[in-house]
């Protein structure tokens, strides 16, 4: 049985433009694996903490010598790393905030990149220990990115997957959407477009 676990990141929840670009693909695919299992986060209706230095030290801490609050902090780590390992599929909704990722997808990724866990250091650098995945990241943007200097979610994205293990990491943009009614809708257009073809 495949699983897929779905990330949506927008602000506005169900109700943005990646959510619902996601939302569609996760429908499609559940088509197509009638005895396939969703796993779906909403990042802002239920945020992950930001990292700080009492929730590092308790990732690093020894289980032995964790306080139960510490513990606590660690297995939630575990729990979202759990949900991410029994995935075969990774969807990610990701909009564009001031030229960034959402800050609870950048505390996600704090919580599950965790060496010896999710990757592990080596002679020759870090090995990610999460392999055998397909990612699919539906970006929307209000202006144009993609393929310039001021894309830093695409290459930060793909490089932190890469980095705990999940190489085969695919976007479908949906940009323009605040440069009119027109360009949003040929953005709109394209990037379901795309997802029918891929889902």
């Amino acid at each position: 049985m495949s699983t897929l676990l779905q990330l949506n990141t927008s602000l506005f929840s169900t109700q943005g433009q990646s959510s619902q670009l996601a939302d569609r693909f996760v429908a499609a695919w559940q088509a197509k694996h009638v005895d396939g299992r969703v796993v779906s986060r909403d990042l802002a209706g239920h945020p992950i903490p930001h990292l700080d230095a009492e929730r590092f030290l308790s990732f690093i801490a020894k289980p032995e010598e964790r306080s139960p609050a510490q513990q606590a902090v660690a297995d939630f780590s575990d729990t979202l790393i759990a949900e991410l390992k029994n995935a075969d599929v990774l969807v990610i909704g990701l909009p564009m905030y001031n030229f960034g990722i959402p800050s609870t997808l950048k505390a996600y990724f704090d919580h599950i990149a965790r060496a010896g866990v999710t990757f592990r250091y080596t002679e020759k650098g870090p090995v990610g220990l999460l392999e055998g995945k397909k990612a699919y990241i539906f970006a929307t943007r209000g202006g144009l990115y993609a393929g310039t200097a001021k894309d830093s979610q695409t290459v930060y994205v793909r490089d932190f997957l890469n980095f705990i293990g999940i190489s085969d990491v695919e976007f479908i943009y949906a940009e323009g959407l605040n440069l009119g009614e027109a360009s949003k809708a040929a953005a709109l257009a394209g990037a379901q477009e795309r997802l029918a073809q891929i889902a």
